[in-house]
């Protein structure tokens, strides 16, 4: 149940921290950049670090006294909205020019690819035409919806759902289907390549005509250059799942993941590699990974070098995911360089590029990668033959997909101050060090007019309830140059439960949080136990444990700051979308640490939830949840007595992962009860909210509930409230 789609996060880069005075009871781990070591290119960011700095200082005088909760900003959820562009993919067509997907709200969340300009302060060019949207419900969470090869562009059709070529060469180039018409949707591709010795396209298929719930998965091609569509040659089937088909150089060799139920691909996977004919069907196969039943693992991401060397990502050794290399001949694995830190994430959508080959000689093979470790990621050059890895110093503390272009590359990044955006980056002749670093496409331009506002992240470590075992969270504290609140009052505190549940929060500029905190709210991001982000080991505390450790670990990280004096423990609210709409109504139904939350597309009947979800997660809660007195005790419906605060849901009314009738259900079951709830559904929204004005109408309307309920002030924005049942 990722949440992607619910709230759209803009990352950054902290430059600079506020001083912490967090008890002695658990660390701080400051997420901070070497600005001393930031290269000459890099000054204009090292200047808005100061600028920053020189802006907070000057704020300290003249400061307006007013209760937390009610200050003035110029961050509004109308610039929130603004900013909310969603990057869904990047590569680099034949002339060396970077294309990117976007997710525009002013459009009803149209998805729309975008090419760079051809010389430098011209403006980009859509490439997708008015009437199409590139987007793939593959899974219902989709990515991996286009690809490039030179001048010829694939992409999968929102509407219909059909893959379509267009040429990027021709001006005005109309696109032209390439998979059969069906007759609605119901046939969705991903992640798909082109494969140049036969002159086709290998793609994975999800077909939902027979069974919508229960769809059939397989990797498939189709032909591009045939004037009639046909019906595709079926390569790779007889799973549940399938995932990253990838070709070799010369087209004689495929690779992809594959994996089945009840597993998710972060539990247990398999790599396989299957040789083509003349005929272009696999006649033989090899398992790479995932053979051995004694050591569990879940390999991702294959890539092929141009020598054909195959490198993959897996945890099999230390629990964390590392790069790794295959050896064809003995059909043995060995890893580059390992290390306690995770160089990808989990396989939620389709399409991720977490490493790049960028050179492959007699000379030396280099991998350019990105990791994370310890709350923050890192971009490094491996040496192949000499297992050795370089960091590269950028601004980015957030890294996401990185993709080669010439002689650089594109990584889409952020950190504290910078929103999500895509980065050039060019190295020196040995790749050994970074000597140009440029902004190409920023998800919010205008977001750097509003840094004197931004509160700046910090890691805190805080114990959990399990004696010796602790997680993790980035701590926003409020900020506004504007304003500050009595000595004596302490502020009100939102925290946020992330989606998933196997996802991870990262510190990074959201402006939907800088909404809070520069009105004078306290903003908690928790990564409880069975995040990503920390291995193997922490990603499987949840297991039997949903709705117990994410609920054990918000409730400790919202004590742990109103002990350490950031928090005023009478105005903790908690909010959460999907898997965190969930943890959101299991702690205000079973625990008494929150006075008020907000659920975005939770889940309140585990059982239901269970029955109806769509074939990727139908068994992701088998290993979450545990037996069936487990379901039952572990849903918040089931419990309408233990609620004893105020709750507002928001529901997407076509949302198949987390279907309507969930937030239907609670929100009659509150309303009996007597408790002041209130429900707001959105037509036309899936699972996560994509338009503009919802997003803003779910900010502005959690903000003046909270307010009226739990906060004791009120806010200056004019919001005209929605009707609470119970309460007006």
């Amino acid at each position: 149940m990722a949440s992607a789609a619910i709230a759209t996060v803009a990352r950054g880069f902290p430059l600079s921290f506020p001083k912490s005075n967090f008890s002695p009871l658990a660390r701080v781990l400051v997420a901070r950049s070497s600005l001393s070591s930031i290269k000459p290119h890099l000054r204009k960011y090292k200047a808005m670090a100061s600028s920053l700095s020189s802006s907070e200082t000057a704020a300290k005088t003249e400061r307006v006294t007013a209760p937390y909760g009610s200050w003035k900003s110029p961050i509004t959820a109308d610039v929130v909205c603004g900013a909310s562009k969603r990057l869904d993919g990047i590569s680099v067509d034949g002339d060396g020019r970077l294309l990117w997907l976007e997710s525009r709200p002013s459009e009803s969340g149209r998805s729309v690819l975008v090419k760079e300009p051809e010389k430098p302060g011209e403006e980009p060019v859509d490439v997708t035409p008015k009437e199409f949207a590139v987007r793939t419900l593959c899974q219902e969470y989709g990515g991996g919806a286009f690809s490039i090869l030179g001048d010829t562009l694939v992409f999968s059709n929102y509407k219909d759902q059909r893959l379509y070529k267009q040429s990027l060469q021709l001006k005005n180039s109309p696109p032209l289907p390439i998979t059969p018409d069906y007759g609605g949707p119901s046939v969705c591709y991903a992640d798909g390549v082109f494969d140049s010795r036969f002159g086709r396209y290998v793609t994975v298929r999800e077909d939902r005509r027979e069974d919508s719930l229960n769809p059939t998965t397989m990797v498939v091609a189709f032909g591009l250059g045939e004037k009639d569509i046909q019906e595709p040659k079926v390569l790779i089937s007889g799973n549940d799942f399938y995932a990253f088909p990838r070709m070799d150089p010369k087209g004689e060799k495929i690779a992809w993941i594959e994996w089945g139920h009840p597993n998710m691909p972060w539990d247990k996977a398999e790599l396989w590699v299957g040789y083509i004919s003349e005929a272009g069907d696999i006649y033989k196969h090899v398992r790479v990974a995932g053979r051995d039943p004694k050591h569990v693992e879940s390999p991702t991401e294959p890539k092929w070098s141009p020598k054909g060397e195959l490198f993959f990502i897996t945890d099999k050794q230390n629990g964390f995911w590392n790069l790794y290399k295959w050896i064809e001949s003995t059909n043995e694995v060995l890893p580059l360089y390992p290390l306690n830190a995770e160089f990808a994430r989990p396989l939620w959508f389709f399409g991720m590029n977490s490493y790049e080959v960028i050179q492959s000689d007699k000379q030396k093979t280099l991998i350019a990668c990105s990791y994370r470790q310890r709350g923050r990621s890192h971009l490094a050059i491996i040496d192949v033959l000499q297992s050795s890895l370089s960091l590269l110093d950028i601004p980015f503390t957030d890294i996401q997909d990185i993709t080669s272009g010439n002689n650089c590359l594109y990584v889409e990044g952020a950190s504290g101050v910078l929103p999500t955006s895509v980065a050039k980056v060019t190295f020196n002749d040995e790749k050994s060090e970074v000597i140009d670093f440029g902004i190409i496409w920023s998800s919010s331009p205008d977001s750097l007019k509003y840094q004197s506002y931004f509160s700046l992240p910090e890691l805190i470590e805080f114990p959990t309830e399990v004696p010796g075992q602790n997680a993790y969270a980035y701590f926003y504290p409020p900020s506004n140059h504007d304003y500050q609140a009595s000595q004596e009052e302490k502020p009100p505190l939102l925290l946020n439960s992330h989606g998933g549940p196997t996802s991870e929060t990262r510190g990074v500029l959201n402006l939907s949080i800088q909404y809070w905190t520069s009105r004078g709210w306290a903003f908690v991001d928790v990564n409880y136990g069975g995040s990503t982000g920390y291995g193997r080991e922490f990603r499987e505390r949840l297991l039997g444990r949903w709705g117990i450790v994410d609920v054990d670990d918000c409730c400790s990280c919202a004590k742990f700051l109103v002990e350490s004096g950031k928090a005023d423990g009478n105005r903790l609210c908690i909010t959460g979308g999907s898997a965190g709409g969930y943890t959101t109504l299991a702690a205000l139904a079973f625990r008494e640490t929150f006075k008020a939350g907000a659920s975005l597309c939770g889940v309140a009947d585990l059982n239901m939830l269970r029955a109806e979800t769509h074939k990727f997660e139908s068994h992701y809660l088998d290993k979450l949840v545990g037996s069936e007195k487990d379901y039952y005790e572990r849903s918040p419906i089931n419990s309408v007595e233990k609620f004893s605060c105020p709750i507002i849901l928001f529901q997407g009314l076509e949302d198949k992962v987390v279907p309507p009738d969930q937030a239907c259900k609670i929100y009659e079951a509150l309303k009996q009860k007597g408790l002041p709830v209130a429900l707001v559904e959105y037509e036309g929204e899936q699972h996560g909210f994509r338009k503009a004005e919802n997003i803003k109408f779910t900010l502005e309307q959690q903000m003046v509930f909270f307010a009226r309920l739990v906060g004791h002030f009120d806010v200056a924005d004019e919001i005209t409230p929605i009707k609470i049942d119970n309460f007006d």
